[in-house]
């Protein structure tokens, strides 16, 4: 029994941790992307005959902080499918039960 209880309490609190991931990495690239356009966009009226290689870093910058949003989904995708805490107590209560 106290084994359940165990695995509830990882479980609920490694859902709390991965919506925190994906929120909070979620938020900071929409401010991160909206930020890195305004700036792109004030560039570009000041100086528009650089547009074109602004245009492109702008593009690729884009690309990393998408990217490191999505690292952040796969580690949260991660502790969902194969829970290494939960694990650890399943494997920790077997080594209980058998001494």
């Amino acid at each position: 029994m106290e084994l359940i209880a165990h695995l509830a309490q990882v479980e609920s609190l490694t859902a709390i941790g991965i919506g925190l991931i994906i929120g909070l990495g979620a938020l900071g690239a929409c401010i991160g992307i909206g930020i890195m356009g305004s700036k792109f966009l004030e560039a570009a009226a000041r100086q528009p005959e650089l547009m074109p290689l602004l245009q492109g870093r702008m593009f690729l910058l884009a690309g990393l902080i998408d990217a490191a949003f999505l690292i952040g989904v796969a580690l949260a995708m991660y502790f969902a499918v194969g829970n290494p805490l939960a694990t650890a107590i399943t494997n920790a209560a077997k080594a209980a039960a058998g001494h």
